[in-house]
């Protein structure tokens, strides 16, 4: 294809936008009649005093736009929006079936979790929050890459090595009489 025949032809470009401004982006980009797409998560937060359900995006500070390339610049001035994702040098792409994978991906939200940054290391007391071992108090003894964790779990005299995703975790402080306290 020529270089003119991709600037008549809409295809979906990724809009990078100033942290946390990507509802009041989609909201403007909306008003202003563009094909936008902001893929969001339902996810539990929790306050000191109330847990509340927040719609938070899947990729923060981005959102998808489909229009021609020549409109582009029209994008630009809008509040929130910092500038278009380019490759080499050209606004990049995103192909139609990658919008399509996400919105796949969002039909299903209960496999996908965020991964709060837990900072977690070897000898640091853990509590399982999801899954079938909910409730569970033991120590991280590995990390296994990015996405799990192995624990150990002290017995009468034996110990039992779980793996655990990551997202089902939370670090535990101990305080002075060796209680587990959950940090939150």
């Amino acid at each position: 294809m020529t270089e003119l025949s991709n600037q008549q032809k809409e295809s979906w470009y990724a809009v990078y936008t100033r942290p946390r401004s990507e509802k009041k982006v989609y909201e403007l980009l909306t008003q202003y009649n563009f094909d936008s797409y902001l893929p969001l998560i339902t996810t539990i937060r929790q306050w000191s005093d109330r847990k509340k359900k927040v719609q938070l995006p899947l990729i923060p500070s981005y959102i998808f736009v489909k229009t021609k390339e020549q409109n582009l610049k029209n994008i630009l001035p809008i509040n929130g929006v910092i500038r278009i994702l380019k490759y080499l040098g050209r606004p990049a792409i995103i192909r139609d079936y990658e919008i399509e994978n996400l919105k796949i991906l969002l039909s299903d939200t209960d496999n996908i979790s965020f991964i709060d940054n837990i900072n977690l290391k070897k000898g640091d007391s853990i509590i399982v929050e999801k899954g079938v071992f909910k409730g569970l108090i033991a120590e991280c003894i590995k990390l296994n890459g990015k996405h799990r964790v192995i624990v150990r779990i002290e017995g009468i005299e034996n110990i039992i090595e779980v793996n655990i995703p990551l997202s089902y975790i939370k670090k535990n402080n101990l305080n002075n009489n060796n209680d587990p306290k959950i940090i939150k």
